[in-house]
């Protein structure tokens, strides 16, 4: 073998020992929400026969959203050989952070045998969001026994999409001429998207009852109930409180029926006239 193959054996042999000195063994980071905060827990192991001095690990943070509650680096003067040594972070995301899953580098510097190692690498943090939802109830014409509308606003509150969001109505008050079921889609953040159904009003006491499915930021499956009261008139209250003018095509009706009425007279005595002379 000659001493160029040997030469390079011994580099590639200290080239691993070296890379593998300091390995992370473990790493633990709970889901993080906007505004809030959470405890990274990384722990580093010395997997060579050998202690390092001088270690330190940092998160950098500096092309991230997130920021550190204290210092974003921890350090000690030593590890031994076959030890571990847990290190913990508090970083926090911003109020306006859109929801996803983000990397966090961090870099580890220690020194071994007199020489100054480093070794980078990401771990991975997922920013959830609450759902917030609200909603609001709609009429038109709503008088009994007329043809009108009722709609559902949904309003997403929260900084995550709602996907396949669907909407499925229990008529109460009112029979519905139009599907008991509408699809949506997406409702957006700081957004909202409405739900309407045509019916026929059968009583006062109406109420829009309804079923709103979708599916949240984590992909879960969730449903809301939604019970909201309906104001409904009968056509006398309609009429009682303005809501309706009172209709006087009867009165024109017979005005009309009477003026054609004296021009049949009226040409009939006319025509008798002419006949007497």
């Amino acid at each position: 073998m000659n001493h160029k193959l040997i030469s390079f054996l011994v580099f590639l042999i200290l080239s691993i020992n070296l890379a593998s000195a300091v390995s992370v063994s473990n790493i633990q980071a709970s889901t993080i929400f906007p505004g809030e905060s959470t405890y990274v827990s990384i722990t580093l192991e010395n997997n060579l026969d050998d202690t390092v001095e001088k270690l330190s690990i940092s998160l950098v943070l500096d092309k991230t959203p997130f920021i550190t509650i204290g210092s974003s680096e921890k350090s000690i003067d030593e590890l031994k050989e076959n030890r571990q040594r847990n290190f913990e972070f508090q970083i926090k995301a911003p109020n306006d952070i859109k929801p996803g899953n983000y990397n966090i580098p961090y870099s580890i510097l220690y020194n071994l045998n007199d020489q100054s190692e480093q070794k980078q690498g990401t771990f991975g943090i997922t920013v959830d969001a609450k759902t917030e939802l609200s909603f609001s109830g709609e009429v038109e014409n709503n008088i009994v026994g007329e043809k009108g509308k009722v709609s559902l606003k949904i309003v997403n509150n929260g900084l995550a999409d709602l996907r396949f969001v669907s909407v499925k109505l229990v008529p109460v008050g009112f029979t519905l001429t139009s599907p008991d079921e509408v699809y949506i889609g997406t409702v957006n953040s700081d957004d909202f998207e409405t739900a309407n159904f045509d019916v026929i009003f059968t009583g006062d006491n109406s109420k829009l009852s309804s079923i709103v499915n979708y599916r949240d930021f984590n992909n879960n499956v969730k449903s809301e109930v939604v019970d909201i009261p309906l104001n409904v008139y009968t056509r006398e209250k309609a009429l009682e409180l303005g809501l309706i003018k009172k209709s006087y095509i009867w009165i024109y009706v017979i005005i009309v029926l009477a003026v054609l009425v004296l021009w049949f007279i009226y040409r009939k005595i006319k025509k008798r006239r002419r006949l007497n002379k």
